[in-house]
């Protein structure tokens, strides 16, 4: 089993005769993911990589195909419609990999996505990997195997160094989704950790926050109120300064509510096994697996 994505799903790549587009709907390729169409406007009727044919617009794609998954790599100004054009054209998940989308232009996106009944994760995201299935986004394929513990992180770099940790010692995953660290995202710790919950090979699951907004408090309640599989969380920038944004968009303790202080507190009251670095993960996942 799987959460959002698995061997059924089938990807278009918005974006896919640019230079990350190209080079990541090859990574997706060769990992096994299949990769129906993509989408360059001006650039229908090409064939990429002699294989994938080139839609002018993500409907059109839709309709050859029959994608249900859009991956997109365009520029942060294009990015916005680009997520709009796919929940129109019914694409039931759309990822958006774009680093630097205006906060404007996802306060239109987030209710107009829901509208159209489709799931956002990201921008900002590293995206999503079913181990051994499918691959939509840039997380590397060779650092993941297959197993029991689902994985959720605002941090991209932080899902790879705790799927790495894992994965060394033997533990593997079901689907791994870095959700992105923007103050306005398509999924939630709440979504995915409810995913895991209802996921029947999914036994425990890794949590991976940072400082900034209430997003991890909110997963502890969650957590704490309606989970039975145990989690283990980790939040990053225990050492930052308040009032300076460290990494992400998000990432920004205003007042006292942002604080990792604060979101390991809401960890332990939730019951929630806490690692303090990275490497930790490896010995509580394990011990809760048993």
């Amino acid at each position: 089993m799987a959460v959002f994505i698995d061997r059924n799903t089938k990807l278009v790549v918005q974006g896919i005769t640019g230079r990350d587009g190209s080079f990541h709907a090859k990574q997706m390729m060769e990992y096994g993911t299949q990769v129906v169409a993509g989408v360059t406007p001006g650039k229908g009727g090409m064939m990429f990589e002699g294989t994938v044919p080139v839609y002018d617009t993500v409907q059109q794609a839709v309709e050859a195909t029959g994608a249900n998954t859009s991956v997109i790599y365009v520029p942060p100004m294009g990015a916005a419609d680009a997520i709009m054009e796919a929940a129109a054209a019914g694409v039931q998940l759309v990822v958006c990999i774009t680093e630097g989308v205006p906060v404007l232009d996802m306060t239109l996106v987030h209710p107009f996505v829901k509208e159209k009944g489709a799931r956002l994760v990201g921008p900002n995201c590293p995206g999503l990997i079913t181990p051994g299935e499918a691959k939509v986004g840039i997380i590397p394929g060779r650092i993941c195997t297959p197993g029991p513990v689902g994985i959720v992180s605002r941090s991209g770099t932080l899902t790879y160094e705790i799927v790495y940790q894992l994965t060394r010692a033997g533990i593997g995953q079901t689907t791994c989704v870095g959700i992105g660290g923007d103050p306005i995202n398509g999924t939630s710790f709440i979504d995915a950790l409810r995913a895991f919950e209802a996921d029947p090979k999914t036994k425990a699951v890794c949590m991976m926050g940072e400082i900034g907004g209430t997003d991890e408090q909110e997963a502890a309640e969650f957590i704490k109120r309606e989970m039975k599989k145990p989690v283990v969380g980790f939040i990053a920038g225990q050492t930052a300064p308040p009032g300076r944004r460290m990494g992400h968009a998000g990432a920004i303790i205003s007042g006292s509510s942002g604080t990792a202080a604060e979101k390991i507190e809401a960890f332990k009251a939730a019951g929630m096994g806490v690692a303090q670095r990275p490497k930790d993960f490896v010995e509580l996942i394990r011990a809760r697996l048993h």
